[in-house]
């Protein structure tokens, strides 16, 4: 049994991985990374690898895929594969940063609810908005994440590294997923990260948007096993 490691998001829960962890659940063991309570990507990590001992394959969408990439820079021996959900190697351009901080702004004068609306538009595709459940789900997970580690996720979002440099010795199994609809990290962020790892598989989902693993939760699940089965795990 494989040891996987589901990192969420920004403003996400487990929730957010509930059809993969359902789904593979009884054939591995499974891991929930902490993302809250940190002030960096980094401290994430070394969270993450203290917490579960052995070999890992780290499952990380969106943020969680900036940590899976760290851990899989400082500690590759650790790493028996990576899967990158909807995320970048790179690091945020000026306008993404100033975007981030006006997000801090806002939830810091008690208008952190109306952060989570601004934010489901680009979370979600249009057909997904229409899934009345799917945007609580979304909500809800923002609301047990809290302002307090909005801010901290953000700030550590905001001070991560260029990946670009160090995927290439990633000499593992990897995958990389992204939602073709994706507007927070679209689809050539992952080409570009799927051609700088050596053993990648990339796959494009049609009219999915940036929270994969709950709007495509049976094509997400069936590309993490064909990854844990290259891995020989």
């Amino acid at each position: 049994m494989a040891n996987l490691v589901f990192i969420p998001g920004l403003l996400c829960t487990k929730a957010l991985f509930h059809p993969q962890i359902d789904a593979l659940s009884g054939e591995h063991h499974i891991h929930i990374a902490q993302t809250t309570d940190c002030d960096t990507i980094d401290e994430m990590v070394h969270k993450m690898l203290a917490a579960v001992s052995g070999p890992l394959v780290l499952i990380g969408l969106s943020m969680g895929g900036y940590v899976a990439q760290e851990a899989a820079r400082i500690a590759p021996t650790r790493i028996s594969a990576i899967a990158l959900l909807s995320t970048s190697a790179r690091p945020d351009d000026e306008e993404r940063k100033r975007q981030r901080h006006e997000l801090i702004k806002l939830s810091e004068i008690g208008r952190f609810k109306g952060v989570t609306p601004r934010l489901l538009t680009r979370f979600l595709s249009k057909t997904a908005l229409q899934d009345e459940a799917m945007c609580q789900l979304v909500m809800d997970m923002a609301a047990e994440i809290g302002q307090e580690n909005f801010t901290k996720q953000q700030y550590a979002i905001i001070a991560r590294l260029d990946q670009r440099p160090y995927l290439p010795s990633f000499d593992k199994p990897s995958m990389v997923l992204c939602g073709m609809v994706d507007e927070l990290t679209p689809p050539h962020l992952s080409e570009e990260m799927a051609n700088l790892l050596p053993q990648s598989e990339l796959v494009l989902l049609d009219e999915i948007g940036h929270l994969s693993s709950l709007e495509a939760p049976d094509k997400v699940t069936n590309a993490i096993l064909r990854l844990i089965n290259r891995a020989n795990l």
